[in-house]
């Protein structure tokens, strides 16, 4: 269940309140500004990860000592969900968030934790935190989860925050083994099909979407996803250790992102929102912001759109090879060993492998017999 973000009038101590509520937004302005003042600093440097994590950890604090205030029962447990329980956010992104009750809670029947549930989400608001929220048993989280793979995706990076650990790690056992890799890979390609389809299977558009146009952010985190799910890692360097990728695969996935990153969290500080929109009337500023310079031949925001398309463009073939791969692996009926074709060739499943990662640059004319294969 949810609850209103209004019912911050549920009765408190209203000078305590108050003031504790205004030492938690002046927390968070002076933590944010404080990022987008460094980020700033930067100039044409893409380092998204001095803006990401330290961001999530500001309001950790901030989103733990509001539950610490209202007394919740220590038997309820506050996990982060979704990109924040990723512990990777946005300057402007939802701050994504779960209690867990025990099983045998009912919120009907108790309306001292309802109360005080009912506050907590005003006060996360009124300190300046645009969060969204979910108040369900671990069992009622599971049967979502079966129903939506939205639910299921998001409850795949959960972090504790506050309260019962007990109760968090139930959670975390009884979803791992309800999770079925096969399903969810399945399910969550169709997904990536049908968005690409929105946005006409192309990563060209004039103005994309950072974040869900083909070749976009949610493409990488949809192969991080599947990968969480069927245990074969959790970042692109474990994907190389499995031979999924190559270890050039994965430094160039990896230099994409921080691009993507990048860029989404400029353009958040630019629009002064949420946006992931890559519009028109913001291209010139950002290329101005992230000092890229006109040249005789392009103007300054063509020369940053440039920069997008080759990111998205790789991202996507990477994100082909990848999701075959992963199929594969997921596939009973891979054999356990390559199927060897002659010295430069093998086949795993379906899959047609070069056995060495240098073959095409040793013998560029490989390509050509790959084909015939």
């Amino acid at each position: 269940m949810t609850v209103s973000k209004s019912a911050h009038t549920a009765p408190d101590n209203s000078d305590d309140r108050t003031a504790a509520i205004a030492r938690w937004r002046q927390r968070l302005r002076q933590g944010r500004e404080s990022l987008r003042q460094q980020y700033a600093s930067l100039g044409g440097r893409s380092q998204p990860a001095l803006v990401l994590q330290p961001l999530c950890r500001v309001v950790d604090q901030v989103v733990r000592e509001i539950w610490k205030h209202l007394e919740l029962p220590a038997g309820t447990a506050l996990v982060a969900v979704g990109g924040y329980g990723r512990g990777e956010l946005c300057p402007w992104s939802d701050v994504d968030l779960l209690v867990l009750l025990p099983d045998d809670t009912d919120l009907a029947s108790s309306p001292v934790l309802q109360q005080k549930l009912e506050a907590w989400v005003g006060m996360l608001w009124d300190s300046g935190i645009e969060a969204g929220h979910s108040i369900r048993t671990v069992a009622h989280c599971l049967e979502e989860s079966v129903k939506d793979v939205t639910v299921q995706t998001s409850l795949l990076e959960s972090r504790w925050l506050a309260g019962s650990r007990q109760l968090f790690k139930r959670f975390i056992r009884t979803r791992d083994e309800q999770t079925d890799p096969r399903s969810f890979a399945s399910a969550k390609i169709l997904e990536q099909q049908q968005r690409h389809a929105r946005y006409q299977d192309s990563p060209y558009s004039l103005e994309p979407n950072i974040k869900e146009s083909p070749g976009g952010l949610r493409d990488l985190q949809g192969i991080l996803w599947i990968a969480r799910a069927a245990g074969l890692g959790l970042c692109w360097r474990d994907l190389a250790q499995r031979k999924l990728i190559t270890a050039q695969e994965a430094r160039d996935l990896s230099k994409h992102q921080r691009v993507l990153q990048d860029l989404r969290i400029r353009l958040h500080y630019l629009a002064g929102r949420r946006e992931d929109r890559l519009l028109f009337d913001y291209q010139g500023s950002l290329a101005e912001g992230a000092e890229i310079s006109a040249t005789t031949q392009k103007r300054a925001s063509e020369l940053l759109m440039q920069r997008f398309y080759r990111s998205a463009k790789a991202v996507t073939q990477l994100n082909t090879i990848l999701l075959q791969n992963m199929q594969v692996a997921l596939s009973p009926d891979t054999p356990g060993a390559d199927e060897l074709i002659d010295e430069r060739f093998g086949v795993t499943g379906s899959l047609l492998h070069a056995r060495s990662e240098d073959l095409f640059e040793r013998e560029p004319a490989a390509i050509f017999d790959s084909f015939l294969i």
